[in-house]
């Protein structure tokens, strides 16, 4: 780091804690300032405490940046190192501590020779720090950017944990488009399950039409059977991220960095309701994000970019939306052709079709008394609550496909009597009485 920017930071640094530097400061008041200030930067009070000592030891010159200590030079012989990056290179994911450990009881090095910033230092500047290792040991290219060539044509999302609102706490989710940076749709919750995610899908597909393909990650809020169902009925392909590899939506987790700045505000003002912090965030995204320029857009803010891109959008009808948008669970049609639902019987109009087979029960939560039943190679029917009649109703007559079919003759009997030829001719093939002589009275 050249000189110009060292004295730079350590200019903003003393700015930072110049009001704390007033020797008439009691305890209690030079405590309260530490703590407003480390809200206000996002520094925490260990960091602001240091550069307080540090200025007070040395001045201006305590509070600029360390020359960073890997300069290629060690006490550490070269042989140990080398050791060591052969220790790291058979498990990338062992830690320097191991690494010392397996050393010092190895016998290659006394024990506490090792220190282990030192060691982890030298092998930083020669490319095996543990981060760098595992970037290449990984099944994908994590470390490639990407960007999709369009708009819609990949939308990422996640759920972020919120601040407590009257003592309870709330989770933001986020329909983000990945070309743009543009936010689809986000908004506060005061529950987490997938009605959360139902309800922020939606709302980004009325606004801004149907994407080509949306990526989630593993969550049980994502990966649902009615999000399969969904996506399948509007033409959306559905990709879920490998498990522990969140750089795969490295924009929606850098997007989730961004709110914080949010949440640590929206903490001062304490909002009494959800519905006041969503009018606080949706008035800070306008304002702080999607209207502020982004650097990976080359210059563009997110609204811009995503306004002036020229593909064309693919706006869904009312209808399908809502079609597409209707819960559905998993039942087994039982031998009367019913299906149980929320404690209750209900008669499936083709069930006698069905009979043990798994169906998918589509219904609105508001209305339940009348259900859609869809099945693989059926066509969609209903399903009404069952009402039970005086009399027994007639036995349904077997479909024409699995009536008995008459039999000639009993096969188990046929086949029983073949295997016993078989076996009686084994049996005479193994004793032969062909060679004996006459008047012999052995074998």
């Amino acid at each position: 780091m050249d000189k110009r920017r060292t004295e730079e930071l350590a200019a903003n640094r003393l700015q930072l804690i110049s009001p704390l530097l007033d020797p008439m400061l009691d305890t209690a008041k030079l405590q309260k300032m530490k703590e407003e200030l480390s809200v206000q930067t996002g520094l925490s009070e260990r960091t602001i405490r240091r550069y307080i000592n540090a200025y007070h030891e040395r001045g201006f010159d305590g509070l600029k940046p360390k020359a960073p200590a890997s300069s290629g030079k060690s006490i550490i012989p070269e042989d140990i190192i080398e050791e060591a990056i052969r220790l790291r290179r058979e498990v990338p994911k062992r830690s320097v501590p191991e690494i010392i450990r397996i050393l010092e009881w190895e016998g290659k090095v006394p024990l506490g020779f090792l220190k282990r910033s030192t060691l982890q230092d030298q092998m930083s500047a020669r490319g095996f720090s543990r981060r760098q290792m595992m970037t290449y040991a990984h099944d994908v290219t994590s470390a490639r950017r990407f960007q999709k060539p369009w708009r819609n044509y990949l939308w990422q999302s996640d759920i972020k944990y919120g601040i407590y609102v009257n003592g309870q706490p709330t989770y933001m989710v986020c329909f983000l488009d990945d070309c743009t940076r543009n936010i689809m749709h986000s908004e506060f919750y005061s529950r987490l399950d997938q009605s959360i995610v139902q309800d922020c899908f939606r709302k980004a597909l009325t606004k801004y039409g149907a994407p080509d393909c949306v990526y989630f990650d593993n969550g049980k809020q994502y990966r649902t059977h009615w999000m399969k169902r969904a996506c399948g009925k509007l033409g959306i392909r559905l990709l879920y991220a490998r498990p522990y590899s969140p750089e795969g939506k490295g924009k929606q987790e850098r997007y989730n960095q961004t709110v914080d700045a949010f949440l640590r505000e929206a903490s001062l003002v304490k909002p009494p309701s959800v519905q006041k912090l969503n009018d606080l965030y949706t008035v800070w995204m306008e304002e702080c994000y999607l209207n502020v320029p982004h650097s990976a857009l080359n210059g563009k803010t997110p609204h811009e970019a995503f306004q002036s891109d020229a593909h064309d959008l693919r706006l869904l009808p009312v209808e399908q939306i809502a079609d597409a948008f209707l819960s559905c669970e998993k039942r087994k049609v039982d031998k009367g052709g019913c299906i149980s639902f929320c404690g209750q019987k209900y008669e499936v109009e083709l069930g006698l079709s069905m009979i043990y087979r798994q169906v998918d029960v589509v219904y609105d939560p508001a209305d339940i008394s009348r259900l859609t039943i869809e099945c693989e190679g059926f066509p969609p029917c209903s399903a009404s609550p069952l009402v039970i009649a005086s009399h027994a109703a007639k036995k349904p007559s077997l479909p024409a496909h699995m009536e008995k079919v008459e039999p000639r003759s009993s096969r188990l009997l046929d086949a029983a009597k073949e295997r016993n030829e078989e076996r009686i001719t084994v049996r005479k093939a193994v004793i032969s009485y062909a060679g004996m002589k006459e008047g012999e009275t052995h074998v």
